[in-house]
């Protein structure tokens, strides 16, 4: 019998399917490729690939309140804010660059520019804690980032060209 999933009232399957179909995704899986420089994950699938963005609530109560995000964190924090920029890039022809900066405690901020417009702006805390709790919670909250992204650019598309 297939799992149901709680929220959606689909198989758990055809869930992460349809996330798996979305270009924020899509783009999100070629840059962890791309960072594999060694070919250890050659044979993963892309659900494998994102399973350590996948943090489920009982793993998140078991990591501290306050801790330093370790080398991995970063990198995955990093690989999604340069997803969403090279899903933007796709989308509108404007490249999308994210700035990152995190202290060593974990707090910090992370700005998405095009030209002179700044299309993504958010203050980041417990980035050690960093992850989403299904592959479909992923796969929205890149989604957004990107269609709130683009509609900035469409509102100010002089500046964003800037």
């Amino acid at each position: 019998m297939e799992k149901m999933s709680a929220t959606a009232g689909k198989p758990a399957g055809n869930e992460n399917e349809a996330a798996l179909a979305t270009p924020f995704v899509k783009c999100l899986t070629r840059l962890i490729r791309a960072h594999d420089a060694y070919g250890w994950q050659d044979g993963a699938s892309d659900a494998e690939l994102l399973a350590n963005f996948i943090i489920t609530e009982e793993q998140r109560r078991e990591i501290p309140i306050i801790g330093d995000p370790d080398p991995d964190v970063m990198l995955r924090l990093n690989i999604f804010y340069t997803a969403v920029g090279l899903t933007i890039e796709a989308r509108t022809g404007l490249v999308a660059s994210p700035t990152i900066m995190i202290s060593h405690e974990g707090f910090g901020r992370v700005l998405l520019t095009t030209g002179r417009l700044v299309v993504f702006s958010k203050t980041v805390r417990d980035v050690h804690r960093f992850g989403f709790a299904k592959l479909r919670k992923l796969a929205e909250a890149g989604s957004k980032l990107v269609d709130d992204a683009i509609a900035a650019i469409e509102a100010y598309p002089e500046v964003a060209r800037a």
